[in-house]
């Protein structure tokens, strides 16, 4: 942490100063109480000095409540970061998908039968990918919390990297389950760290756009893999190596540079930005720095409460495990995606069944993931403009459960079209990840709790994930009537879900309001000096939804 000087900076003024200087404009003047003068928590000086960051936060030296800020300011900020950390963080997703999603890409090539193995053993394998994964979310956030994400994500995807590129050595079903479960583990707790991670930058408002730009280059990785795998499946034969193996090998290499780039580019934090590939004095003036301090602890004070190199300890892990007001969103996280995922995963298998070429099947699935993105980024635009989660989220069950009724009710002649059309509809479901995950995250209400909840949420979605593996199954194929069924009734099931979660929040709020609002000044004083309740458990915390 930086040992700078703690008073306020120079550079900041009072609230009279500002209106004076330069004789600004009524507009100016209007963007900087848009801002700067934001009702927050830090407004009251009685209650104040309960919500300041401790010493230890790295940011401590740039905090001022005092400080002001015009809406222009922030806004130009905003995309400094977006182009400095979101762009970052958006090319490393690409290196994880490129080496999570080239299996669907190898099964084109006959990966299956070149080595022997079934479908069932295929759905083993993601079964194990799986497990493996979910079992390491916990473990890598704890140790990102220690060491810290910039130092922690580079390091996972230099390692899983080479193991994705070992891929290109398979020789039957022992490999294949081997380098499963080692991918699975390697890449288990990537997407919780690097939303911690974001959770430095950005306010809770901002994170679910973001995020939905995050999965944006998931689902754009889709796309380019396509065109790649287009490509290099036809080395088929060079060498007298099947496409497959070539696949794992280069882009298992091309992680492997943004892995060891990213060592040398990630900052710790918006105030540690000094480095070899970011320059002897750093992203951003003291002036932004200030800006970015102020404006993310005024959103939400509990972000000050550790230094980002602190480790969450057993007891705060345990006390998370036990925020029982996070479970509907971890239910959530379990069921929500099932639904799309069955027909996603097998829809190059599904185009090759209906009599589609192995490197035509690969380009089809693009509309899909073209529409996908649309709607990711469209929902989640929808839901910080109507600053509705619940609802909003609900969107993605709503959109498949036509969909997969068609599927069940189609005859098993149809249209190959028509049914290229229906699965692909199905696949390009509105996303609701981005708004779950920032949800998650602003619910919490400290860095502890955000640490342990973001790889709780997640471990609940790989469960989800092993679950959807095993609804097709081989007996089943190739219309899969019983899968569909299974698919149909966990879509109805979670719309109950989310108008549940939502009622459970606004009755948790109205719940504390009742005591809250009923406290005078100096009784709200003493129970913010005395209370022992933590995160979102204390009364002047209100749940969103």
């Amino acid at each position: 942490m930086s040992s700078k000087d703690s008073s306020p900076p120079s550079t900041l003024y009072s609230n009279s100063e500002l209106e004076k200087k330069n004789e600004k404009t009524d507009v100016e003047i209007a963007n900087i109480e848009e801002i700067g003068l934001k009702e927050s928590v830090f407004d009251d000086p009685n209650l104040s000095e309960y919500y300041k960051p401790i010493p230890e936060y790295e940011g401590y030296h740039r905090f001022d409540p005092t400080a002001v800020w015009t809406a222009e300011e922030e806004r130009v900020l905003v995309r400094k970061i977006d182009w400095r950390i979101m762009a970052w963080c958006c090319l490393m997703f690409i290196a994880l998908q490129l080496d999570r999603g080239n299996i669907g890409n190898a099964l084109t090539d006959d990966f299956l039968t070149d080595l022997g193995l079934t479908t069932n053993d295929y759905n083993l394998g993601q079964t194990i990918f799986y497990i493996c994964f979910l079992l390491m979310e916990l473990p890598s956030q704890l140790i990102s919390k220690k060491l810290g994400p910039d130092n922690w994500i580079p390091i996972q995807m230099t390692l899983w990297s080479i193991v994705a590129m070992c891929q290109f050595r398979l020789n039957g079903r022992a490999s294949f389950f081997a380098t499963r479960a080692l991918l699975g583990a390697l890449e288990g707790g990537f997407i919780p760290d690097i939303v911690l991670y974001l959770s430095y930058f950005y306010k809770g408002d901002e994170l679910p756009v973001r995020l939905s730009f995050f999965w944006v280059s998931l689902t754009s990785t889709t796309i380019i893999g396509s065109f790649l795998a287009y490509g290099i499946l036809h080395l088929r034969g060079v060498a007298g190596w099947a496409g497959w193996r070539y696949l794992f090998l280069i882009e298992g290499t091309i992680t492997l540079v943004l892995g060891v780039a990213s060592f040398f580019y990630l900052p710790p934090s918006p105030t540690q930005t000094k480095g070899w590939l970011r320059g002897k004095t750093g992203w951003f003036t003291e002036r932004e720095e200030i800006i970015m301090v102020n404006r993310v602890l005024r959103d939400d004070p509990s972000k000050g409460d550790m230094n980002n190199r602190q480790a969450v300890g057993l007891r705060d892990l345990w006390r998370s495990l036990c925020d029982y007001d996070n479970w509907g969103l971890y239910l959530i996280g379990l069921l929500a995606y099932i639904p799309a995922t069955p027909p996603a995963v097998y829809l190059t298998l599904t185009l090759k069944s209906l009599g589609f070429g192995t490197f035509n099947s690969n380009l089809l699935t693009i509309p899909s993931q073209v529409l996908f993105i649309i709607n990711n980024i469209a929902l989640s635009y929808f839901s910080r403009w109507s600053k509705e989660r619940s609802l909003t989220s609900m969107m993605a069950v709503v959109w498949s459960l036509p969909f997969l009724i068609a599927l069940e009710v189609l005859p098993g002649d149809v249209n190959p079209w028509v049914k290229y059309s229906i699965v692909s509809l199905l696949v390009a479901y509105p996303y609701c990840h981005p708004i779950l995950v920032g949800w998650n995250s602003i619910n919490s209400n400290t860095v502890r709790t955000r640490t342990v909840s973001a790889a709780i949420y997640n471990i609940m979605v790989q469960l989800g994930s092993i679950i959807s593996s095993n609804i097709y199954t081989a007996d089943d194929a190739p219309l899969y009537r019983r899968g569909n069924k299974v698919l149909i009734g966990i879509c109805v099931f979670d719309i109950f879900l989310f108008i549940g979660v939502k009622f459970y929040y606004i009755w948790r709020n109205k719940s504390k309001a009742k005591i809250w609002d009923a406290m005078t000044q100096d009784e709200k004083a003493n129970y913010l000096a005395t209370t022992t309740d933590l995160g979102n458990k204390r009364l002047d915390f209100k749940f969103h939804h």
